[in-house]
């Protein structure tokens, strides 16, 4: 954590051994108990461009690593109703599931991410140093740098504020014993705030494509900070500020991005038969033309990665990936975590409360092992299925390949989330035929998962069953992205989003609860503090830095005495 300086000085000469061996990262503090901490000097590494990408590297690699990938996950995801108990679940995970959540609960440290955000800072420290000596380093380079350093520290941020509510803040590197990193918690907004502005002033400087789309290497525009994935954070951010014509402009950019794409695509190929226009936005085809399967979205978003509608995603290419291990452990079909019955069960007959029959995230994302609905999304390499005539699962002829590794990217934005980020900020800004356009956008995500596309068959949705009220508007939104982001750590954010808009946890408690079983009341009344929709600050951390102040949700019961 940022309160602890003296490891920042062992990182760093870590960073620079890097050079050679990224696996020095994890393993430093064995290598440094050789050497005295005092023969480090940071100004002798930072010399040359090398030093600087090297210690970028090193910012994804910390974003990388298993502890601080399972809490982006964990925040995001597992108190929400989209997940249940599974097979084999460490008791840190049960008790949150249970919303038992304690401050001694191991994923309340948020060490990893502040990991992350002080070697962001020490990119941002030093990288107009190198550039001033190193004549190899232009000043459009060291901008870009900065503007990806920036990007992911921000990112950074925004989970933490979105996790905890207010958090120590800071953009200054801790490479000084002289300086004091004890800070108080920075108040939500203020943060937010903060990080929007630190993007607006680095957003023209980061890079736009690394690499031309028919490149071998052209993964590295999606799984790098490009000036699209800076503008999908900034619409994020803007949305829970509330200011919806920002949210939509920079929307409204990446979006114009992926037609231009398209067409680069349509003029380098002649011929796409897995993307299509779909109301004027290019999206992958669940079943491609001349196909008769569907499944093609799935594998090209979540079996392959790095697909046409990445915006920012991390790269795994090695058996390391912590997502795909987590919900299926690639070998047996039951994970660790499974999913609620009314979310899965009786799709294909018509009767489930969440998914129609012919939407195959439904039968992407989940299987029935056991009795229980496992998580497959993330696990599974391919799939394909037919929803022509489906009446029963076995109609579906359903047919899957499980990863043989655990490879499978972790996806922060896609093309989706810009179109349902926008149809979000429509609904809100409510000005005349905003309704009628974010009802247009929602359709375009559930028509393509229907296959509702080129004639195969109408759309799901009805606008004269949502357009007449701002609350049925706003059910379909978070509904749909329940349905297109199902798993993918950003449901329990978007509950946290709804009660911090309406005020009251109301709604938010009315979605939750339906996957309990027992306790089901006592839930109710527990959700019903608006402060415990926010993790608490880890005991650890409380004892270390003083100035922290505990989430008032946990400051009874055990821990309390540390905790007050």
């Amino acid at each position: 954590m940022i309160t602890k300086i003296n490891r920042t000085k062992k990182w760093m000469l870590c960073t620079a051994l890097s050079i050679f061996h990224l696996s020095l990262f994890t393993s430093c503090n064995d290598f440094l108990d050789i050497l005295p901490t005092n023969q480090v000097v940071l100004e002798n590494y930072w010399t040359e461009k090398g030093d600087v990408s090297s210690v970028m590297t090193g910012c994804y690699a910390a974003l990388e690593n298993s502890d601080a990938l399972a809490r982006l996950v964990v925040w995001g995801e597992l108190r929400s109703d989209n997940v249940r108990l599974g097979a084999s679940v460490p008791n840190e995970i049960n008790e949150i599931l249970k919303e038992n959540l304690l401050p001694s609960n191991a994923y309340c440290n948020w060490a990893k991410i502040y990991d992350c955000i002080n070697r962001c800072n020490t990119v941002c420290y030093y990288a107009p140093t190198v550039q001033a000596i190193d004549p190899n380093y232009s000043e459009d380079e060291m901008k870009a740098n900065v503007a990806e350093a920036v990007t992911l520290r921000s990112l950074c941020y925004f989970y933490l504020i979105r996790a905890f509510r207010d958090v120590p803040y800071s953009t200054e590197p801790s490479i000084s014993d002289a300086q004091n990193y004890i800070l108080p918690a920075t108040p939500f907004e203020q943060v937010l705030d903060s990080l929007i502005t630190s993007l607006e002033l680095v957003k023209d400087d980061a890079v736009r494509r690394y690499f031309q789309d028919d490149s071998p290497n052209a993964y590295q525009n999606s799984s790098k900070i490009t000036r699209w994935a800076v503008y999908a954070l900034l619409a994020d951010l803007n949305l829970w500020k509330g200011d919806w014509d920002e949210a939509i402009k920079y929307c409204d950019l990446v979006i114009d991005f992926k037609r231009l794409q398209y067409k680069e695509m349509l003029e380098r190929e002649g011929n796409v038969n897995n993307i299509d226009l779909i109301d004027s936005i290019p999206m992958i085809l669940e079943k491609p033309l001349g196909s008769t399967v569907c499944g093609n979205t799935y594998n090209e978003i979540f079996g392959e990665g790095n697909s046409f509608e990445s915006i920012f995603e991390l790269y795994f290419n090695n058996d390391n990936s912590w997502v795909s291990s987590y919900y299926g452990d690639n070998q047996n079909v039951m994970g660790r975590l499974s999913c609620p019955d009314f979310i899965a069960k009786d799709v294909a007959s018509g009767n489930g409360s969440i998914f129609k029959r012919t939407d195959g995230r439904a039968y992407e994302g989940t299987e029935l092992s056991n009795s229980s609905y496992a998580i497959s999304k993330y696990t599974r390499r391919s799939v394909s299925y037919d929803t022509k005539n489906v009446s029963t699962d076995k109609d579906l002829k359903l047919s899957a390949s499980r990863r043989s590794s655990s490879d499978a990217n972790w996806i922060f934005y896609r093309l989706s989330d810009m179109i349902l980020i926008k149809a979000e900020a429509l609904i809100e800004r409510g000005l005349e035929g905003d309704w009628d356009n974010a009802f247009a956008l929602i359709d375009i995500v559930n028509k393509r998962a229907n296959d509702a596309v080129n004639g195969n068959r109408s759309s799901t949705l009805k606008k004269a069953d949502y357009i007449d009220t701002k609350a049925s508007m706003e059910q379909l939104l978070f509904e749909e992205r329940q349905r297109e982001f199902l798993f993918e750590g950003k449901r329990w954010f978007d509950l946290v989003r709804m009660a911090r808009r309406d005020g009251n946890t109301t709604r938010m408690v009315q979605l939750v609860t339906r996957k309990y079983i027992e306790n089901v009341n006592a839930i109710k009344i527990k959700l019903a503090d608006p402060n415990i929709i926010y993790f608490p600050y880890a005991k650890s951390e409380l004892k270390v830095n003083p100035l922290l102040k505990q989430n008032p949700a946990f400051t009874t019961g055990e821990d309390s005495e540390l905790t007050k």
